[in-house]
């Protein structure tokens, strides 16, 4: 999902900056009322937690450049189901950012972008769990079709979020198009592997889970959790 440099230029990249400023803003305000709720050392926790397996996804795991950008397996939905939204923002902000400082610098002019993409899908996600996943039912206990639902959603929104910056950055020509249905195309094969991933790790936490038992690194409605830690 790394917009390659070079597609948005020049003044053009102030949107950027500025969709940039108002996605961290939010996710700012989301740390807030987490650490209000759950506690510092439960957030710091969740967030690093997050952040290693974002960095390693994108340092780690496969990534192949297609047409505008890369194809990147980000596992969004897993660490929002484990961490929950605001270490989950924290974890997507921050491990894009270290990849940029010491691996790859020349993604680091584009980090507004990207940041965007990131956390605006996130924010998308968010919202469609709201409706997909009933109320009051913990995260152990969804389903496939309801983990194929969020999928859709978190990369359907940074299929979307790419095309956007492709056509604002290098407008409606056949090749530019072609390039981005072919990242669009490419990327959601995704939407197929991300659900079975999902389901290994909730199946992993029904294993080890115990009636009752509210954990420090874990989101609080994966497991049920009535109480705040």
């Amino acid at each position: 999902m790394h917009i390659e440099a070079g597609v948005v230029e020049g003044g053009k990249m102030v949107l950027a900056y500025a969709t940039g400023a108002a996605t961290m803003a939010v996710g700012f305000k989301m740390v807030w009322e987490n650490v209000a709720k759950y506690g510092i050392v439960s957030y710091l926790l969740k967030a690093l937690l997050a952040t290693a397996i974002v960095f390693s996804c994108f340092e780690i795991l496969p990534h192949y450049p297609v047409g505008v950008s890369e194809v990147h397996l980000i596992l969004g939905t897993t660490i929002y189901l484990i961490f929950g939204l605001a270490p989950a923002m924290t974890g997507l902000a921050a491990g894009l950012l270290i990849q940029g400082l010491f691996f790859a610098p020349s993604d680091l002019p584009q980090y507004g972008i990207n940041v965007t993409t990131l956390l605006a899908s996130i924010l998308i996600l968010h919202t469609v769990a709201r409706r997909v996943i009933p109320e009051g039912m913990a995260y152990k206990d969804i389903g496939y079709s309801q983990l194929l639902k969020l999928s859709v959603a978190w990369e359907g929104a940074i299929v979307s979020w790419v095309a956007f910056w492709a056509l604002y950055g290098q407008g409606f020509g056949a090749e530019n198009l072609s390039n981005i249905l072919a990242f669009g195309s490419s990327y959601m094969l995704v939407v197929i592997i991300e659900p079975l991933v999902d389901l290994a790790v909730l199946a992993a936490v029904k294993t080890l889970y115990r009636e009752g038992e509210c954990k420090l690194l874990f989101e609080s409605r994966l497991l049920g959790c009535k109480a705040a830690f």
